[in-house]
C-alpha cells in the first residue's frame, strides 16, 4: 500500500519480540531482516536495505544448508541493492551466485530460476548490453511458460522486461507489441483496476512518447493515472510516477506552464512518501529545473539542478550515472546562458563518470560526446565538433541497431558542422543518412523529418 513508516513500526515490533522468544539464528529472523530491508530498498535507503539482507544472510548461513533456496533469494534482494545503486558488476556477480543455488536447489524449469534470469537480464539493460539483456529476459520467459499458467502475472512481467530492451534499442513497434501482450495477460489474470495494468499502460505511454505521438502518451499515462487513484493510497510514489510522466508530455509539446504543474505535483508526493534524499525527489527537482530551463528562467534551472545533484550525492555512490545526468543539465543551463567554458567542463565531468559506471560503448556516452560537440561548435571550435560528433556516432552504431533515431541526430550534427565549413556534398551525405533512418524510425508527420528535409534543401541551394 505503500505505507512505509507503519510497515517499519510492525517490522520493528515483531523484531523487538523475536529477539526475545527466538534463538539468535532462527529463521524466522532471516525472514523478518529480509523483510526490513526490502522495505528500505522500497525507500531507496539502499545502505540500511543492504544491511538488513546481509543479516538475514548471515542467519540463513547458519541455520540453512549451503544450497538451500532461501540463501539464493538473500544473494538476489542484496544483488537488487547493488543495481540501484549503479554497482552493477557486484549485482551481476550476486545473481549469478543467486542463479547457481537454484540450479542445484530446485528443477531445472522452476518459477525461481527464471526470475534470477530476468534479475541478471536487469543489470545487462542498465549497462546498455542489450543482447545479453535480451538473452537473459527471453531465458526467463521460456522457463516461465513451462512452469506456469498461460495468464499468470510473471509471463505479463516477462514480456514487459523484454519490451523495455527493444524499447532502449530504438524497436518501438517490438516494444509497444509487447507491452501489449503484457497488458491482455493482465486483464485477464488480475482484476480491472490492478496496479500492474497501470504499469503496463505507463509503459504503453512511454513508446508513443518515444516515438513523438504525444496525445496517445498522454492518453495512456492518464489510463495509469485513473486505475492508480482507484488502487493505491492517496500519497503512493506511484502516483508520483504518473504526474512526472504526464509532465515530460507536456513538456515536449511547450506547455511549460502544464508540465510544471504536473512536476510539483509529482514533487509534492514524494516529499509526502519518501524520505529527504531519496534518489527519485532528485529527478523531479531535475525535471522541474529542465522546465525552467526552457523558460528561459536560468537561475531557478540551475538551483533546481543544483538541489537534484546535492541529492543524489547522497543518496548515490560517487560514480553513479544519475550524477552524470547532473552535471549534464547543469552544463546545459550555462550553455544556454552563452557560459561556455561552464557547460564544456560540467559535460566533461559527466562524460568521466560514465567512462567510470558504463561500458565503453554505451549510448549514455555518446550523448555526452554529442553534447560536447555541440559546446565546440558554439564556441566556432568546428574540428573539435566535428571530432566528438563523429565519436558519438562511432559508439551509437555499435550500441544501437541501425535504424535508431538517435544516429539520425549525430549524422544531421555532422552535417551541420560540415555546412558551416562549406563541404556542402559532405553536409548532403550526412543530413540525408539523417532523413533515410527518421523516414524509417519515426511517424511521417514527426517534426524531425521537416527540420532535415529543411536542411537537405538548404544544402542543395548552396552546391
Amino acid at each position: 500500500m505503500g505505507e512505509y513508516s507503519k510497515a517499519r513500526s510492525s517490522y520493528e515490533r515483531a523484531l523487538e519480540i523475536w529477539k526475545i522468544a527466538l534463538p539468535p539464528n532462527h529463521p524466522n529472523l532471516a525472514r523478518l531482516y529480509n523483510n526490513i530491508g526490502l522495505l528500505y530498498y522500497n525507500i531507496g535507503e539502499y545502505s540500511k536495505a543492504l544491511s538488513s539482507y546481509e543479516r538475514a544472510l548471515e542467519i540463513w548461513k547458519i541455520a540453512l544448508p549451503l544450497n538451500h533456496p532461501s540463501l539464493a533469494t538473500s544473494y538476489c534482494n542484496i544483488g537488487m541493492a547493488y543495481r540501484n545503486m549503479g554497482e552493477y558488476s557486484r549485482a551481476l556477480s550476486l545473481f549469478e551466485r543467486s542463479l547457481e543455488i537454484e540450479k542445484i536447489a530446485l528443477p531445472p524449469n522452476h518459477p525461481d530460476l527464471a526470475a534470477s534470469y530476468n534479475s541478471i537480464g536487469s543489470v545487462y539493460d542498465e549497462m546498455g548490453e542489450y543482447s545479453k539483456a535480451l538473452s537473459s529476459y527471453e531465458r526467463a520467459l521460456e522457463i516461465w511458460k513451462i512452469a506456469l499458467p498461460l495468464n499468470h502475472p510473471s509471463l505479463a512481467t516477462s514480456y514487459c522486461n523484454i519490451g523495455m530492451v527493444y524499447r532502449n534499442m530504438g524497436e518501438y513497434s517490438r516494444a509497444l507489441s509487447l507491452f501489449e501482450r503484457s497488458l491482455e495477460i493482465e486483464k485477464i489474470a488480475l482484476p480491472p483496476n490492478h496496479p500492474d495494468l497501470a504499469t503496463s499502460y505507463n509503459n504503453i505511454g512511454s513508446v508513443y512518447y518515444d516515438i513523438g505521438e504525444y496525445s496517445k502518451a498522454l492518453s495512456s499515462y492518464e489510463q495509469s493515472l485513473e486505475i492508480r487513484k482507484i488502487a493505491l493510497p492517496q500519497n503512493h510514489p506511484d502516483f508520483a510516477q504518473s504526474y512526472n510522466n504526464i509532465g515530460i508530455v507536456y513538456y515536449n509539446i511547450g506547455e511549460y506552464s502544464k508540465a510544471l504543474s504536473s512536476y510539483e505535483q509529482s514533487l509534492e508526493i514524494r516529499k509526502i512518501a519518501l524520505p529527504p534524499n531519496h534518489a527519485d525527489l532528485a529527478a523531479s527537482y531535475n525535471n522541474i529545473a529542465s522546465v525552467y530551463n526552457n523558460m528561459g528562467e536560468y537561475s531557478k534551472a540551475l538551483s533546481s539542478f543544483e538541489r537534484s545533484l546535492e541529492i543524489r550525492k547522497i543518496a548515490l555512490p560517487p560514480n553513479h550515472t544519475d550524477l552524470a545526468t547532473s552535471y549534464n543539465n547543469i552544463a546545459s543551463v550555462y550553455n544556454n546562458m552563452g557560459e561556455r567554458s561552464k557547460a564544456l567542463s560540467s559535460y566533461k565531468r559527466s562524460l568521466e563518470i560514465g567512462k567510470i559506471a558504463l561500458p565503453s560503448n554505451h549510448p549514455n556516452l555518446a550523448i555526452s560526446y554529442n553534447n560536447i560537440g555541440s559546446v565546440y561548435y558554439n564556441m566556432g571550435e568546428r574540428s573539435k565538433a566535428l571530432s566528438s560528433f563523429e565519436r558519438s556516432l562511432e559508439i551509437q552504431k555499435i550500441a544501437l541497431p541501425p535504424n535508431h533515431p538517435d544516429l539520425a541526430c549525430s549524422y544531421c550534427n555532422i552535417g551541420m558542422v560540415y555546412k558551416n565549413m562549406g563541404e556542402y556534398s559532405k553536409a548532403l551525405s550526412h543530413y540525408e543518412k539523417a532523413e533515410e533512418i527518421w523516414q524509417k524510425s519515426l511517424p511521417s508527420n514527426h517534426p524531425n523529418i521537416a527540420l532535415v528535409k529543411r536542411n537537405i534543401e538548404n544544402v542543395k541551394k548552396k552546391m
